[in-house]
């Protein structure tokens, strides 16, 4: 079980919090499971006192929980109990409240779950004025947490003005970091010291990833289920909240498994499904358009013009990035084609001189 923290502040904007809410949600629907909690760390809005239990705190043992985290029954909000369904956990009866930018009102956690290297803080962002002064403050005890987080190996994250609040965290300096290009100066500004990047969906750098807002923090999350979980459970997220797999500008490149999904097309997606999971294998043509149902010249005509390359081709651009990976760990160019479903290095050496 990963713990997701969502920290929210006043004003937050609920498409920053919805977007990778949902898709760490649908990754749970897809069996990998993930404990998604709300708090909140401004002193102004029902925030935990400085006075709140430290993260070494007993996991299943906080305040109006009733239980383990993400087990038991579904509850009326109403009343007070708190596990929510599957995945996720309703506050109890001493929530905090926090106003989003939207005017829906949203129950907050009092207090933070104990947190593992392998968990997650997001900040979403929130509505942002004229005066970058007039910004949500974090309270000492949520600063420290966050910077107690990161010094344990944990990732922060953040979708648009989120950024600064990891910036009252000194977690932006000496780092790339990036937001709302309509807030880009003012943050560059509130904190000199961090790198900020103009121009790109989202940055990562030691543990620290950033966005630049709105639904950029959809990219975010995938990005983050990919490197999790692998890129065909991050493809298989982005079909099912059917948005585009977007690839990162400050990148060179992105896995082909997303560069390749922005579509659709569910018979397309049926086909690539199968061959993620069996690339290293020989799939013949009529083998795949039957296991999609329709013939193999419909499959080959849906398929490029969906994705702008053939069956095979797509499969050859799986095969070559997976064997640049194992080269780039050390493997020798020999066992890399084996591994990736070549008799030799002769095919691998000519797929990759393959523009």
């Amino acid at each position: 079980m990963t713990t997701v923290v969502f920290l929210l502040l006043p004003g937050v904007h609920l498409l920053d919090l919805a977007g990778p809410a949902q898709a760490f949600f649908t990754a749970g629907d897809l069996g990998h499971r993930y404990d998604l909690q709300y708090v909140s760390g401004a002193p102004s809005d029902g925030a935990p006192s400085d006075s709140a239990p430290s993260d070494g705190a007993p996991p299943d043992s906080r305040p109006g929980d009733g239980g383990p985290r993400g087990s038991g029954p579904r509850s009326d909000i109403a009343s007070g109990n708190a596990v929510g369904p599957r995945n996720a956990v309703v506050p109890g009866p001493d929530a905090g409240v926090v106003a989003s930018a939207q005017g829906l009102p949203l129950l907050v956690g009092t207090d933070w779950p104990a947190l593992g290297p392998d968990d997650l803080v997001v900040v979403p962002g929130w509505r942002v004025g004229g005066d970058p002064g007039a910004w949500p403050h974090l309270t000492e005890r949520t600063r420290e947490r966050l910077r107690e987080h990161h010094a344990r190996g944990g990732t922060v994250a953040s979708i648009c003005a989120g950024a600064d609040a990891l910036g009252q965290a000194g977690l932006l300096d000496g780092r790339r970091c990036t937001t709302h290009h309509a807030v880009q100066d003012a943050l560059a500004a509130r904190h000199p010291q961090a790198h900020v990047v103009r121009d790109v969906l989202f940055t990562t750098d030691d543990g620290v990833v950033t966005s630049a807002g709105i639904a950029s923090g959809i990219d975010l999350s995938l990005h983050l289920l990919a490197m999790r979980h692998g890129p065909a459970v991050a493809a298989r997220v982005a079909r099912e909240m059917v948005v585009y797999a977007r690839r990162n500008g400050a990148e060179p490149q992105a896995s082909a498994m997303l560069r390749h999904r922005s579509h659709v097309d569910d018979t397309v997606h049926r086909a690539q499904d199968h061959i993620d999971e069996h690339f290293a294998r020989t799939l013949p043509l009529a083998d795949l358009a039957a296991r999609t149902g329709v013939a193999e010249r419909t499959l080959t005509r849906a398929f490029t013009r969906a994705t702008g390359v053939t069956p095979l081709r797509y499969q050859q651009l799986l095969r070559r990035e997976r064997a640049e990976h194992l080269i780039g760990q050390g493997a020798t160019v020999e066992a890399a084609a084996r591994t990736v479903g070549f008799e030799d290095s002769r095919s691998l050496r000519r797929l990759r001189s393959a523009p």
